[in-house]
């Protein structure tokens, strides 16, 4: 039995955000767990708590996107449009251009997504296509919540993107390890944020990437 106060968006972690804002993230939220019946957009063991696990893990990143230099947005894996759309929705009053680019291949979670981004008038571009074989891509922030490892995302960065500013990613547990295992490939800095959702997992900022050997 779900509970509805679960999916409910009558506010959103410590921000302050609009009533009209609140609107479109709780619509959104409804609209993930009903389509969910017919595809698998998020795991069913969390459809009863959609706004923790997914609309409010999917905001704390705000505080990394919302910034001058930050116009353009690519969602790799965007699956069910995390956190795509819900930063899109957040970014609208503040930035009303801000635009968001989904990459996911699934014919029918593309098509949701579309549907969404239509329906909150989002300034975006949907592709159902494989990223690994695009070429020369241009961006501000490169951005994956649940897509690959991340030694896959930074290949992805370095091969597929000519331009970029950020990566944010979302690790687990064993966020610091994997971080230092990077460090001994990569050059990178970065930001940590401890996640607000889940007491084990951290959120990152990369820039400055940089391959330290090349062969």
């Amino acid at each position: 039995m779900i509970d509805s106060n679960n999916l409910k968006v009558d506010k959103i972690l410590n921000l302050s955000v609009s009533r009209e804002t609140l609107r479109e993230l709780d619509d959104f939220s409804k609209a993930i767990f009903l389509r969910n019946k017919s595809i698998n957009l998020i795991g069913k063991s969390t459809e009863n708590s959609i706004k923790q696990r997914h609309i409010e893990d999917s905001a704390q990143t705000i505080d990394f996107i919302d910034k001058k230099d930050i116009k353009i947005c690519t969602d790799l894996g965007s699956g069910a449009g995390l956190p795509g759309i819900v930063l899109s929705i957040l970014m609208k009053p503040k930035k009303p251009m801000f635009k968001v680019i989904f990459y996911e291949k699934s014919y029918h979670k593309s098509i949701f997504i579309k549907e969404m981004t239509k329906k909150f008038k989002i300034t975006s571009e949907v592709n159902r296509k494989n990223i690994f074989d695009e070429k020369n891509l241009s961006t501000d922030v490169i951005i994956s919540r649940a897509f690959k490892p991340l030694p896959i995302i930074f290949q992805i960065a370095q091969t597929n993107f000519k331009n970029f500013k950020y990566i944010i990613l979302f690790l687990g547990k064993s966020g610091k390890k994997i971080l230092e295992d990077a460090l001994k490939i990569w050059r990178f800095d970065y930001e940590e944020k401890k996640s607000l959702t889940n007491n084990d997992s951290i959120i990152v900022k990369i820039s400055n990437l940089e391959k330290k050997y090349e062969y």
